[in-house]
């Protein structure tokens, strides 16, 4: 019998990092959680993990910033390393840049230096960020009925846009995306770059600063005061999580053919959505109006992100399967079933 392929999840047990280590041990891998526990609900999504998944899961309390020797062992064992630990929001870095740079930034280099001198060298897939892209003012906007769009004949924004780092966050998560580009050229490692629009989904404990999508939906059920920075325009390609789930095990199965690359990963120009777009898809699913107030800008915040998918779909022949009005309804739907939960963390 063949021995099954294991993975290492940093962050595992966050949002994305819990759904992909479902979709992993389902599919037939062993996986590894490795986590800081700093964030709200990452107990409460590893416990849900354990009880589904028994002995096919492991966990370890560590923090790549910090516990070098526990991300060594844990490199050595894997077959391929996810890499999704770090911090999220772009009003916590403006608060904490020191704190901003440790986990997005050192974190990942200690990440890529395990890999570097583990025997094996498995392969990373980085999960960064549009944030990288700046506020692409050159693109042009100019606002419709429906939200924020680019000027004519642009689409969606491509791997060639120039990177233009905005706010902190912006630059610890630019900072780690080229460090791990940047190995596969000078070490040889087998390195991917995902430059991640708006992911949303069920284990998601969003809040006001970061998981937008989720927010509106659990303070809308649970009836607490929603704020919509800006003139509620803004939009974003969102992306339900189970389709990045099936695109990180496509690209590490077919890892020679995207090894040193960098990819724009979300919904794509079909599942652009302002923020009140996603308010009326929610007053939809429930049935009711969504109150909301309005507040000022935030700073570093896009009036328009679309991702330009084509690379990836050319390559690996991936294209979002889920649409925003599905997946919205995924997401109410384990809010609902896992209210008590939800509650407690928030």
């Amino acid at each position: 019998m063949s021995r099954k392929r294991h993975i290492l999840i940093t962050g595992g047990a966050g949002f994305i990092g819990t759904n992909s280590a479902d979709h992993f041990l389902s599919r037939g891998w062993t996986v590894t959680v490795l986590d800081n526990f700093s964030r709200s609900g990452s107990r409460d999504n590893l416990a849900w993990l354990s009880k589904k998944w028994g002995k096919e899961l492991t966990s370890v309390r560590a923090d790549v910033s910090r516990d070098v020797s526990a991300l060594e062992r844990e490199v050595r064992r894997a077959d391929a390393v996810l890499h999704l630990a770090g911090q999220v929001a772009v009003t916590t870095s403006v608060a904490d840049p020191q704190r901003d740079f440790r986990e997005n930034a050192l974190g990942t280099l200690n990440v890529l230096e395990a890999i570097r001198q583990s025997p094996s060298q498995p392969p990373i897939m980085y999960a960064s960020t549009n944030k990288v892209y700046g506020e692409m003012t050159a693109l042009g906007t100019r606002r419709t009925r429906d939200g924020w769009r680019y000027r004519a004949g642009v689409a969606g924004v491509s791997e060639r846009q120039s990177v233009d780092f905005h706010s902190p966050y912006g630059c610890s998560k630019g900072a780690a995306d080229q460090y791990v580009h940047d190995y596969a050229r000078i070490y040889g490692l087998k390195t991917v770059v995902f430059r991640q629009s708006c992911i949303f989904g069920p284990h998601q404990f969003g809040m006001e600063e970061q998981g937008w999508v989720a927010w509106f939906a659990i303070a809308a059920l649970f009836g607490r005061p929603i704020t919509v920075y800006g003139d509620g325009y803004q939009t974003r390609d969102v992306l339900d999580v189970s389709d990045v789930c099936r695109l990180y095990e496509t690209a590490f199965l077919k890892i020679e053919k995207v090894k040193g690359r960098i990819y724009n990963i979300g919904g794509g120009p079909s599942r652009a959505v302002s923020v009140r777009g996603v308010l009326a898809l929610l007053a939809k699913e429930l049935g009711r109006p969504v109150p909301h107030a309005f507040g000022d800008w935030r700073p570093g915040d896009q009036k328009v992100y679309i991702s330009d998918i084509r690379a990836i779909a050319r390559d690996l022949g991936w294209r979002p399967a889920v649409s925003v009005a599905k997946g919205m309804r995924r997401l109410v739907a384990w809010i609902r079933e896992e209210e008590p939960r939800v509650r407690r963390v928030l």
